[in-house]
């Protein structure tokens, strides 16, 4: 059956999964190459709406677990449900949902960009006329109306991932994989890709996998790390640095009361119960300008530190957590002992 029945229509299905509802559920996936152990039990969810990271060293089990997902695989045992639906009994219905970006974006280089779209298009089942306009509104978004009519191959890295992005958008699909999006770009293509799936993130619940940890950061609400074959951690990026973290570095920045010196005021956040450790980072010359301390502390003291600085009547221009950085929440997560 070919014809515009056949396009999948996101703001139908969407009313159907609730924004907070979890859209995909993997549950105990495991998964075989004969005598290696790709997957061992991984579980999570992505919700509606939200770009999902998935992380894990080389070999982890990030690219199986997209390839069981987008059904290019089979799994050895457990179960995946995209919107209520299994992936075993209704595959062909959950592709339908799924546009996926594989690390190598498979492209036929010898054609034009406009015959592979419209081809991809027929594959999808559209009719000519409903093909062209989806053609016309991928294009716009992914940004590539200017090398429409261009040979994929002679198309810079940049627009081939473009042109990848477009075949995955083509049938307005529900949920997107990509898996190394920004995989061999340069630092400008890089960020024309991360701000082009930020935009996707706003109508299309994605699933991202990337080496780049600054990448997933700046781009993902959640993350899910994979090593080994397992789960070894599912939240946010904060929620993460709780999990690893045996301190909390908190910045402050105060404008020492009339008369007190930067030393004091160390000493006198030092002496709050809960802090480790004080250090003055950054001092002012200037009476009216703020000093800055670095602090350690067992648990998050900064109401304590609020309400000590009120007291000594210190003007309180700054306090924050300091976050870590994800590379080593990732390494402490991942490390082998």
């Amino acid at each position: 059956m070919r014809g515009s029945a056949l396009e999948y229509d996101m703001t139908t299905s969407a009313s159907a999964t609730p924004a907070s509802a979890a859209v995909i559920q993997v549950r105990d996936l495991v998964k075989k190459y004969d005598i290696k152990l790709a997957l061992n039990g991984v579980s999570f969810d992505v919700r509606a709406g939200e770009i999902l990271g998935l992380l894990g060293p080389n070999g982890a089990g990030k690219s199986t677990s997209m390839k069981i997902l987008t059904s290019y695989v089979s799994a050895t045992s457990g179960q995946v449900t995209v919107d209520g639906m299994s992936l075993a009994d209704h595959p062909v219905a959950i592709r339908a949902m799924l546009g996926y970006l594989p690390e190598s974006t498979p492209l036929y280089h010898d054609m034009v960009v406009y015959d592979y779209l419209m081809y991809v298009g027929e594959m999808r089942g559209f009719d000519g006329a409903t093909c062209k306009r989806r053609l016309a509104e991928v294009a716009a978004t992914v940004g590539i109306r200017d090398v429409i009519g261009m040979t994929i191959g002679t198309l810079s890295k940049g627009y081939k991932q473009r042109v990848g992005l477009a075949q995955a958008l083509l049938h307005n699909p529900k949920i997107l994989i990509l898996d190394e999006p920004t995989s061999g770009l340069d630092p400008n293509q890089i960020v024309e890709i991360r701000n082009l799936i930020r935009e996707l993130g706003k109508n299309h619940t994605v699933i991202l996998s990337s080496h780049n940890l600054s990448e997933v950061r700046q781009i993902c609400d959640r993350i899910v790390i994979i090593h080994r074959g397992a789960v070894v951690a599912d939240g946010t990026v904060d929620e993460l640095e709780g999990k690893v973290a045996n301190t909390h570095r908190l910045v402050v920045s105060m404008a020492p009361a009339a008369g007190a010196q930067a030393e004091q005021v160390r000493l006198g956040l030092a002496a709050i119960p809960g802090v480790r450790s004080a250090v003055l980072s950054h001092h002012s010359s200037l009476p009216v300008e703020a000093d800055t301390y670095e602090l350690e502390a067992t648990t998050d003291i900064r109401p304590e530190i609020a309400r000590w600085a009120q007291s000594a009547g210190h003007g309180l221009v700054e306090l924050r957590r300091k976050s870590m950085d994800l590379e080593s929440i990732f390494q402490q997560l991942t490390h082998d002992a």
